[in-house]
């Protein structure tokens, strides 16, 4: 844990209290809504000396941290992405934050392109496991023995049935699946997409690897869940981009809300 991890702990308990969240969470495309109907504080990332700008269009980067569905959270409005700036530990700080203020649980969401062809645009997919496709590693550089972090169970069994029963509970079909982490920023080719389907992936995308990586690495329980907002390159007729990812991602996001509030209500 660095110690400015510790130092910004300790400037977000002046202003936000020391309770610690149960879970962490980092919104991906078409949620960010979220963070606004917690109930507690919202501290932009700018203030938080360190943490990453976040300049994608479609993520809001402040730190939320208060009540909701009677749960202390921890949200992150924001992501950095390797693509943004070639650092693979981009998100390392924020993930150290929670870890320092006592959080033990990370939930991630973000938008995929499927190729599986049960899964289509406003589907939801909870990651059963991943497919490191671009070869990056945000523990590249790190000095201790840590770094060897085991990834059998990445994907946390206990947190992964909550989600599970959080959809039954709501009616909602949530499919479980593998999740190839493509660098960006540009798009997969067809001739990637036919590779990565071999290898036996069910969803692509340019996020939340790596977090899962450093939450492992941190100790922290993780989950994660994709938003599908088309299908990836090659297996069908629709244009590809990040404008069509931001207008499509709302479709799944309002089913994966009631899912993580059926889930922080227990």
């Amino acid at each position: 844990m660095s110690r400015n991890a510790d130092a910004l702990a300790a400037l977000i308990r002046e202003r936000a209290g020391a309770a610690p969240p149960a879970y962490g969470m980092v919104l991906g495309s078409g949620l960010g809504h979220i963070a606004e109907t917690v109930d507690g504080v919202a501290i932009d990332y700018a203030e938080l000396p360190g943490f990453p700008h976040a300049g994608v269009s479609g993520h809001t980067p402040k730190l939320v941290i208060g009540t909701l569905e009677g749960q202390r959270v921890a949200i992150f409005g924001g992501r950095a992405h390797y693509y943004e700036s070639g650092r693979g530990d981009a998100m390392r700080l924020p993930l150290e934050v929670l870890k320092a203020l006592g959080g033990e649980r990370l939930i991630l969401t973000n938008a995929a392109g499927s190729m599986h062809p049960d899964l289509n645009p406003g589907d939801l997919m909870l990651l059963s496991d991943h497919i490191n496709f671009s070869g990056l590693n945000p523990l590249i550089g790190e000095k201790t023995d840590a770094r060897f972090v085991p990834m059998t169970k990445a994907h946390d069994p206990a947190m992964r049935s909550a989600l599970k029963a959080a959809a039954k509970a709501e009616d909602i079909p949530l499919m479980e699946g593998v999740y190839a982490w493509y660098s960006g920023p540009s798009f997969e080719t067809p001739a990637e997409i036919r590779a990565i389907r071999i290898l036996g992936a069910d969803a692509v995308g340019m996020s939340t690897v790596p977090e899962v990586i450093l939450a492992r690495f941190l100790g922290l329980r993780v989950a994660a869940i994709s938003t599908i907002t088309n299908k990836a390159a090659g297996l069908s007729d629709e244009q590809i981009s990040h404008e069509h990812t931001k207008a499509m991602a709302p479709l799944g996001a309002a089913k994966l809300e009631r899912i993580l509030r059926r889930m922080l209500r227990g």
